[in-house]
């Protein structure tokens, strides 16, 4: 006569032994999930400068890492760029004129170079803690509107090996952030990736990776 208890627990220890099994193969990265602007048409919705880029060792891109400030801003450029050409329904104010907006109100509004930003990337942050958040709702009412792209942070790595092995160029990951100034949340983020021959090329993919459906 068989045991439907002892039967029950076997099973138990077989699925906790299963799913507690480690396997060599990695994760396969989330999918990029596209920019949430069909509710956004219309709109002012800001895109923060980006104040954090960093390259793999193995890369060997200290040149081009070094020169921070012409890193981040020609990263912004490319941001800037495609948002406007891809999703033209949206009114995008670009780090420029946020910079522009912030100098006339000193000492009202922060620096937005100097809002510490970069920490957003981290997926479990769903409630953005103060002081960047007065500070984001202080420049969103001065902007005039509700909504914050932050480029949360740049990092280019090796590309993906294929089925030859490890090709050659580079992989550009962009973590991006929207957040909604008015109540402090984290309403959407993903991890935009894209590969190409050289870091701008990459980051361009993954800029478009963020608007699917389009060339």
């Amino acid at each position: 006569m068989t045991n439907p208890l002892k039967n029950r627990y076997l099973w138990a220890c077989a699925l906790v032994f299963a799913c507690g099994k480690k396997t060599d193969r990695p994760l396969a990265p989330a999918p990029t999930a596209p920019l949430p602007t069909a509710g956004l048409a219309g709109q002012k919705v800001s895109v923060l400068p980006l104040t954090l880029a960093a390259a793999e060792d193995t890369l060997h891109w200290d040149a081009l890492i070094g020169d921070r400030r012409a890193t981040l801003d020609k990263s912004d450029s490319i941001i800037g760029t495609l948002l406007a050409a891809r999703e033209p329904e949206v009114t995008w104010v670009g780090p420029a004129e946020l910079r522009h907006i912030a100098r006339r109100a000193i000492p009202i509004a922060a620096d937005p170079d100097q809002m510490g930003t970069p920490f957003l990337r981290a997926g479990n942050v769903v409630q953005v803690p103060d002081p960047l958040r007065y500070q984001l709702r202080t420049l969103m009412g001065l902007v005039g509107g509700r909504y914050a792209l932050v480029p949360a942070g740049l990092v280019f790595r090796p590309p993906t090996a294929g089925p030859a092995g490890r090709s050659a160029g580079v992989s550009a990951e962009l973590s991006m952030v929207m957040i909604d100034s008015r109540v402090g949340r984290v309403g959407w983020r993903t991890i935009a990736r894209g590969e190409g021959p050289d870091a701008w090329t990459a980051l361009t993919r993954a800029m478009k990776s963020l608007t699917p459906g389009l060339p």
